[in-house]
């Protein structure tokens, strides 16, 4: 099985920014965790991030007929990225949309994603191991 980690804006300052809702792990460190829990169970996972909106839209079109599911967490693109939205929706290939933070209690327009309607499933507020969750899923 081989699973894409796809992280979006600003999610390459994890560990520096806000460390109160996101820790203090770098997303380096993360990715390494979320390496390690997959190669314990057999899966290949690749990992990319991006601020560019288009390279994201670009890497979950190419996944297609190339990785069984995607791990998103979009973070701001969340909110409102249509374009998001319609590659997620054109391509075959599952997506589980991921957030470190329990978005539904902070603030009110981050309650919103336009992208959960066309993902497999969202997982929220486990810090880094939302991630772990939404990987553990494709293995069910």
């Amino acid at each position: 099985m081989k699973i894409l980690i796809l992280n979006g804006v600003n999610l390459n300052l994890t560990g520096r920014r806000e460390r109160g809702v996101y820790g203090d792990e770098t997303l380096e460190e993360i990715d390494r965790a979320i390496g390690a829990f997959a190669a314990a169970r057999g899966v290949e996972v690749s990992f990319f991030q991006s601020n560019l909106e288009g390279e994201l839209c670009t890497a979950i079109q190419q996944a297609e007929g190339k990785y069984d599911g995607i791990v998103l967490n979009a973070g701001a693109f969340t909110h409102y990225s249509y374009a998001l939205r319609d590659a997620i929706a054109a391509v075959r290939v599952p997506v589980v949309e991921v957030h470190m933070s329990n978005v539904h209690a902070r603030e009110e327009f981050r309650r919103n994603s336009v992208l959960t309607p066309v993902c497999r499933g969202e997982v929220l507020g486990f810090g880094k191991n939302s991630y772990i969750l939404a990987l553990e899923s494709f293995l069910l």
